[in-house]
């Protein structure tokens, strides 16, 4: 593929560059002039082509993302697919976009999502991978959460250049700054806002620091938000798809395993869909050993399910947090699902000795 050299940024430096913005609110019938001008600009070969070679369709996937489907059709024969992803407005408050950039170039070496075919102002492209995402449900079934263990121990394998400090305390407290000093010009929303007791969160975050940092979990790089979106299935070669790195950092490896659990929820939070602990040791047992997930100790087993059960309670400060900053500057139609996902995950993580015994929490205190 002929492509535009001179990327901006010594990260992408051999990836084509645009400056163009596409405007996220557009509709699918409006936004298609802009994405083919925004092809054309990027890639050299196709900047002859008739608009009517290219097709333009949304795609599932991502909450403040607009994910699009382009299809080019070169000639009678050949046809070119790929996605472009058109960042969620304000998301610079909450995304790391540098480190996301550095992460992809590498996990796509270590076989991991899709290739990066270019950046643009406020989005980029990718290869297009033919695969169905996942939902809530399919996590749970037995052999495809057996297949997610195995490809996350790998992904956790996966070195990338830089500071290898975990992040989740940095971008909870980070979080907590600016999601404390919000200020709601709706009524209702500030009403429900203004129940938030920050001096409660504070201090569940330093608890919570101070009970997770007594385990010594392992640090690994952390896709951070495995969700059943940034997973896709190929079922005619049964492949599986991790995708979508944007939150990707170093981090525990507990709290990637813990966030993935919670996210068994769905959308809609329903936490009775939490994984028993039978179903834990099965992820566990193929994270842990995949070619002998039977020969996995007991005591291998307990220790990973106390340290997963811990930082799954971060995990909920940590997207409770970011909820409530997505409510504020949200501009995509997900207020509501967001809104009522920090007030769910609060709760959640308040209430949480209700739901599980203490010593599951309090072990080595």
């Amino acid at each position: 593929m002929e492509v535009k050299q001179g990327a901006p940024h010594s990260l992408t430096a051999n990836v084509p560059f645009s400056s163009i913005n596409v405007d996220h609110s557009l509709s699918i019938i409006n936004i298609k002039p802009k994405i083919v001008e925004l092809c054309k600009d990027l890639f050299n070969q196709w900047s002859n082509l008739d608009d009517s070679h290219f097709s333009v369709e949304t795609v599932s996937g991502g909450i403040t993302n607009l994910l699009l489907k382009v299809s080019v059709r070169e000639d009678d024969v050949k046809h070119v697919n790929m996605t472009v992803r058109l960042y969620g407005p304000n998301t610079e408050y909450v995304i790391n976009r540098e480190r996301e950039l550095l992460a992809i170039q590498h996990l796509s070496a270590a076989g991991f999502g899709a290739k990066l075919l270019g950046v643009f102002g406020n989005g980029m492209v990718q290869s297009f991978i033919d695969a169905r995402t996942l939902t809530p449900a399919d996590m749970k079934t037995p052999k495809l959460a057996a297949e997610i263990a195995k490809q996350l121990r790998k992904f956790h394998q996966v070195e990338i250049p830089g500071s290898k400090e975990p992040q989740v305390w940095n971008d909870v407290l980070k979080f907590f700054k600016n999601a404390s000093t919000l200020q709601f010009d709706d009524g209702e929303k500030k009403i429900k806002y203004e129940t938030i007791s920050f001096q409660e969160v504070h201090k569940e975050i330093i608890e919570l620091k101070e009970l997770t940092d007594r385990l010594n979990a392992p640090v690994v790089f952390a896709h951070n938000d495995l969700l059943s979106g940034n997973l896709m299935l190929n079922e005619d070669k049964e492949k599986l798809y991790i995708i979508d790195f944007e939150y990707g950092s170093y981090n525990y490896r507990g709290f990637d395993i813990g966030n993935h659990f919670n996210e068994y929820a769905g959308y809609d939070c329903d936490y009775s869909l939490y994984p028993s602990k039978d179903e834990q040791f099965h992820f566990f047992r193929h994270y842990l050993d995949s070619d002998r997930p039977n020969e996995v100790s007991d005591e291998d087993l307990e220790a990973l399910y106390v340290e997963t059960s811990r930082y799954m309670l971060a995990s909920h400060l940590y997207w409770a947090l970011w909820a409530l900053i997505q409510v504020m500057y949200d501009a995509t139609g997900v207020t509501l699902h967001v809104g009522h996902q920090a007030e769910v995950r609060f709760s959640w993580n308040f209430q949480a000795e209700i739901f599980y015994p203490s010593s599951t929490f309090r072990i080595a205190l």
